[in-house]
């Protein structure tokens, strides 16, 4: 594969068309046009390592050029996936359970909410998964009418129950938000996603409520568009210091000034972007910045943005970066408020590592968060490792994903909206 070396990365392990390997258990299909290698997403065994191509999304290319050129080909590749343009989502076995998203402490979301929960567990007889904080809401709890369907779910907590092998797909009440919570509950394989706008901006929930029970009817039913929303996969490896003590003939402690370091490694996984940036200090952020190992360059400014194709319309785009659509298979770096008039967004391949750490003579720390979540300072030694995840969220379109991107653009930025030019006629041209 063309593009440089390939990462290495941990996951379960996979099975492809030819092989005579076992069954591949994904609950969901891409429907394809030619024989392609494909991900398993069991959990049996996460210790196999395969070898991953550069790219995450787009037809293989070409490797043939003119009569006797030809690229040198990789026997470690293991994955290539087809045209964006013709992923449909089908179903290996009718789904069975969903998973509900309801956006906490909005009432205006809780006539809706009931309203699909009635429709899936009476109407379709679908296992419902809510999250336990969802049902304490007094408004719920306390509704008798509601009593009966709520004695169906089955509930779970954050960060307590594993619920990956349990969810045949996902619904979501709300805004953007509530679909970047939702890629939060999954480390590995997503269910997919059908998010309903009932937030505020709306950009990647592309159904309106109004129609529910027919749309939740076709995505049962399958055979319906997705776009694959690559993931950053993001590794934080943190030095914990700590001063060793002893205690003298007295009973007295004391520290000899001896350090010891035990390393302390976080993993995430992040729909929209990584932020590194001050924090409450008043100093420049500066951090250096790896790719593939290399020191590419010193951000110094308010910090910086790390985003996937998904995240390029949210925090990226008010920092001045370009929009993308989320087939292209790309990262992007974006410098917050650079302390440089030529330090402009760029976007690199998806597929390649990079590293963010503090630069030696850096005055103060740093701060890292993931989708806006688990917030947390960034000291002398740790380190940040940001890759292109092997778990995309399969999100399920309205349409298909170019008009839905194209109309999300227009209803929620209002892209290239101006006054329009005057006709000019004949006449005018006189003059």
């Amino acid at each position: 594969m063309e593009g440089g070396k390939d990462v290495r990365v941990e996951s379960a392990p996979y099975c492809c068309s030819t092989c005579d390997g076992g069954e591949v258990p994904a609950r969901t299909l891409i429907r394809r046009n030619r024989k392609v290698r494909s991900l398993s997403t069991s959990s049996a065994s996460t210790s196999f390592e395969y070898r991953r191509t550069q790219s995450l999304h787009g037809p293989s290319p070409v490797t043939t050029f003119g009569p006797k050129a030809c690229m040198l080909q990789n026997p470690h590749a293991v994955m290539h996936i087809q045209d964006p343009a013709s992923q449909r989502l089908t179903w290996n076995k009718p789904p069975k359970s969903v998973l509900v998203i309801k956006k906490i402490r909005d009432a205006s979301l809780l006539q809706p909410f009931k309203e699909l929960c009635m429709f899936l567990t009476e109407g379709k007889n679908m296992i419902v998964y809510v999250e336990k904080k969802v049902l304490e809401d007094p408004a719920i709890s306390g509704d008798e009418n509601f009593a009966a369907v709520t004695k169906k779910f089955c509930t779970f907590r954050e960060d307590l129950d594993d619920i990956s092998n349990r969810v045949d797909f996902i619904i979501c009440l709300g805004g953007d938000g509530t679909l970047l919570y939702a890629s939060s509950l999954f480390q590995e394989s997503v269910p997919p996603v059908m998010a309903f706008h009932l937030g505020s901006l709306g950009f990647l929930t592309p159904f309106k409520f109004d129609m529910y029970q027919s749309q939740v009817n076709q995505i049962i039913e399958g055979n319906t568009a997705i776009v694959l929303r690559s993931r950053l996969k993001v590794r934080v490896l943190k030095e914990n210091w700590e001063k060793k003590a002893r205690v003298d003939e007295k009973g007295i402690i004391l520290t000899n000034g001896d350090i010891e370091s035990s390393r302390k490694a976080m993993q995430y996984q992040v729909l929209n972007e990584v932020v590194v940036d001050r924090g409450p200090s008043s100093y420049l952020s500066n951090v250096d910045l790896f790719l593939d190992g290399h020191l590419i360059t010193t951000v110094q400014g308010d910090g910086v943005i790390v985003s996937t194709p998904t995240g390029s319309t949210a925090y990226a785009v008010a920092a001045g970066a370009s929009m993308i659509h989320p087939n292209v298979p790309a990262i992007m770096i974006t410098p917050i408020c650079p302390h440089s008039l030529s330090f402009r967004p760029i976007v690199v391949p998806a597929g390649v590592e990079l590293k963010i750490m503090l630069s030696r003579d850096a005055r103060n720390t740093a701060w890292v968060s993931f989708d806006g979540r688990k917030r947390q300072e960034i000291c002398h030694g740790d380190s940040i490792t940001i890759t292109t995840s092997c778990f995309p969220v399969p999100s399920i379109c309205f349409r298909d994903p170019v008009n839905d991107w194209f109309e999300s653009l227009a209803e929620c930025l209002h892209w290239n909206v101006r006054k329009k030019q005057n006709y000019l006629s004949s006449e005018d041209e006189e003059f």
